[in-house]
């Protein structure tokens, strides 16, 4: 049950038929891990802490740069050095206290995934390196955890929803392959604050839908900052995947 002060605070939210009442409630009671707090967490963590998640988690070794604070725009001037996941842990307890934001100054691997992971509702994947991004898929194939995948460079964004809570659902590996070759940071490559953001914001309103249990797996959308525009291309399951490839149960939506 939500009391006055929180009624009133998700009211907007709760006037919208897609979320209402029960969706709210699903999202009160939802543990969402994000792996990595930089440009792509920022916004994602805001919007799901301004509406209502229960509990967020945020796991990153990394600590706030100057450099950072032209798109990771939920961090200020005077966190500059403080590790990324306590400052923004910071900043989300000042917007909704109502959430339990939890920190994790770490460098994640699979034994910590492992246990994060199956103490989650769903994923984030904020990282921006295809190792990491690798075993947090392992991570949520073997939990059968739903995975919202983000990434954005220059002025190109991405994102897709992986479930292997359904069957015939794809896992990043089957998209990306299994390799850790080709990783480009925005420090080499540079990046557009409002593009990361942009996709940021679309991870936190794609794990909303997901969260009150609408299915967007099998879509891959790519976001083109220089003309503003989406497309998308259809997602196959790989038979033949190494991570995903044995046979899955179709399970209940959240």
């Amino acid at each position: 049950m939500f009391n006055d002060e929180q009624l009133e605070r998700y009211s907007r939210q709760l006037m919208v038929s897609e979320i209402d009442l029960a969706g709210q409630e699903a999202l009160a009671a939802a543990s969402v891990l994000i792996v990595g707090c930089g440009g792509l967490a920022n916004p994602a963590a805001l919007y799901l802490a301004g509406a209502g998640v229960g509990q967020l988690v945020l796991a990153d070794d990394d600590v706030v740069e100057l450099s950072n604070l032209h798109r990771q725009v939920a961090f200020r001037g005077g966190q500059v050095t403080q590790p990324k996941a306590q400052a923004l842990r910071d900043q989300l307890q000042l917007l909704n206290p109502d959430v339990d934001v939890r920190s994790a100054v770490v460098r994640v691997d699979d034994a910590w995934l492992d246990e994060a992971v199956a103490a989650a509702t769903l994923v984030l994947d904020c990282t921006d390196n295809f190792a990491t991004r690798q075993a947090v898929n392992r991570a949520c194939v073997g939990h059968r955890t739903p995975l919202v995948s983000g990434a954005a460079i220059r002025m190109d964004g991405q994102l897709a929803v992986f479930d292997a809570r359904h069957g015939d659902s794809p896992c990043y590996a089957c998209v990306y392959g299994d390799g850790a070759e080709g990783d480009l940071a925005c420090s080499q490559a540079g990046i557009v604050g409002p593009v990361v953001g942009t996709v940021g914001a679309m991870q936190a309103l794609a794990a909303l839908q997901v969260l009150v249990g609408v299915r967007l797996d099998g879509v891959l959308h790519l976001f083109d900052g220089r003309t503003l525009s989406w497309r998308q291309i259809t997602l196959r399951r790989d038979e033949g995947c190494p991570v995903c490839s044995a046979p899955q149960e179709e399970v209940s939506s959240i």
